[in-house]
């Protein structure tokens, strides 16, 4: 096949071995309710600095964070596709095929052979299902249902292909995959349907719709008594950022500020609806986004005091908001800027649930219950490697930064590749604009620690070559 896939034990062998033992469902399993915002920067909220400043308040999140640990170190990957990879198989992007958002292949996404936390999480008895923005696949095999939700109910790409059919000047049908956007709806063993048109209109409403259908699942799976996870990828404030009708001109301050509007109410319905439900205190609710803020005028965000946006390897383009709550577990009002990766969710949430982490690949993501639970101060990863596309940057290690490769914002700026690496110190320059020369300063010392993690990453790379772009399933 054209790419890497190891022979040691299959994507389906593997379920096979884990599943029986996985079977019985412990009625103790907490819910998982995981928000993925669609590049909501980290200095969007108000409890980030964000909130009244960019317009609206947002009291039901302020409010959230109070109640759980607020993580301001959280990591991602720098751009929508490799995000969700990374997040849903505990890898990185790369090694799945799925460094960059694809721009030359229909074939992309994940491919069978990955094990991915909906299937973990279904293998260790949990409900699933998703609803809101994949991104991981357009093709048969590729979907959210066949890796691992049971339902599904979203669009398959990104917002920006609600611009389509409104555009005179777009051509449907001048190739196999040029035509008009659909948000689609599938269940595990069928073909995905598509529902309806995705246009501008359709763009603006299809939060509301995916909030509704998370209430109504929630209020499903209590009543059957099973423990479920929810996934909920919503498609703000991705570009187009158009408001629900029931916001548009709420704030008086634009778009963005009533967007910014509607996250905050439609998350505090699906904190309401779970206090109604009585499953708050069994139930894991997280809060986060896929990467930085949008880097396309008039639709760019603010990602507080961090510099650049998405599609950079810089902080702004790397850290996310994150809020999570388990009351009782969680200990409320946590703050912490320990450096966590949403790589790790995958590992955490396996020992929540008694679920497997495949062990016949090169797995990333790093078990972080205990420092989640404030059993210990410290997060139990000191460092990640930085990629822009399949291309590597530099590497965070504590609060240093060595950076190989620069690019200053978004799209179509110069790459910049240094001959020797630059340093930041986070601490001191948070903002990024003073690199420490290693040569000549006191803390050359950082080379070691921080070239070793680059070190040993490369050397997985050659003990498991990636899955190659574009791969199809076997």
């Amino acid at each position: 096949m054209n790419g890497f896939m190891p022979h040691r034990l299959t994507r389906r062998s593997f379920c096979a071995a884990a599943g029986p033992a996985l079977a019985q469902t412990a009625p103790s399993k907490p819910n998982i309710v995981l928000v993925l915002m669609d590049n909501l920067g980290w200095g969007e909220l108000g409890v980030y600095g964000g909130g009244i400043l960019r317009g609206s308040a947002t009291p039901r999140i302020d409010k959230l964070a109070g109640e759980g640990m607020r993580l301001l170190n959280f990591n991602v990957e720098a751009q929508c596709v490799p995000s969700r990879a990374a997040l849903l198989t505990g890898r990185y992007a790369v090694r799945t095929g799925n460094g960059s958002v694809p721009l030359d292949t229909p074939v992309y996404g994940l491919t069978k052979w990955e094990y991915t936390m909906a299937e973990m999480l279904s293998d260790a008895g949990y409900s699933t299902a998703m609803y809101g923005k994949w991104h991981l696949g357009q093709t048969k095999g590729r979907f959210p249902t066949d890796h691992g939700f049971e339902e599904w109910y979203g669009i398959p790409n990104s917002s920006n292909d609600a611009f389509w059919p409104g555009n005179p000047r777009f051509r449907p049908g001048s190739h196999p995959f040029v035509k008009y956007a659909h948000i689609t709806e599938s269940r595990r063993g069928q073909e995905p349907r598509e529902v309806k048109l995705y246009d501008l209109k359709a763009r603006a409403a299809i939060d509301r719709e995916i909030t509704e259908r998370a209430i109504a699942y929630m209020r499903r799976k209590t009543q059957e008594r099973k423990p479920f996870f929810l996934f909920l990828p919503y498609t703000q404030v991705h570009m187009p950022v158009l408001p629900d009708p029931e916001f548009e001109g709420k704030t008086r301050n634009g778009e963005f500020a009533d967007v910014l509007a509607q996250v905050d109410a439609f998350t505090g319905r699906l904190l309401d609806e779970m206090d109604r439900l009585g499953i708050r205190d069994n139930t894991i609710f997280l809060f986060t986004s896929d990467n930085g803020g949008e880097a396309t005028a008039p639709y760019h965000g603010f990602n507080g005091p961090w510099r650049g946006t998405y599609f950079t390897a810089y902080e702004g383009s790397l850290r996310a908001p994150f809020l999570s709550r388990w009351p009782g577990k969680i200990p409320a009002g946590a703050i912490s800027n320990e450096i966590v990766h949403e790589m790790d969710l995958f590992p955490t949430f396996a020992r929540i649930a008694g679920g497997n982490v495949p062990k016949d690949r090169v797995f990333d993501g790093i078990d972080q219950l205990d420092f989640f639970l404030g059993g210990k101060e410290q997060s139990n990863r000191e460092s990640l490697v930085i990629y822009l596309g399949n291309e590597i940057y530099g590497v965070k290690w504590r609060n240093w930064k060595m950076m190989m490769r620069e690019v200053s914002r978004g799209f179509g700026q110069p790459v910049e590749q240094y001959s020797f690496p630059l340093w930041f110190d986070l601490y001191t320059d948070p903002k990024e604009e003073n690199p420490l020369d290693p040569r000549f300063v006191e803390n050359l010392w950082v080379r070691w620690p921080t070239g070793q993690v680059l070190i040993d990453h490369r050397e997985s790379l050659k003990k498991e070559p990636p899955i190659r772009p574009g791969t199809p399933d076997p």
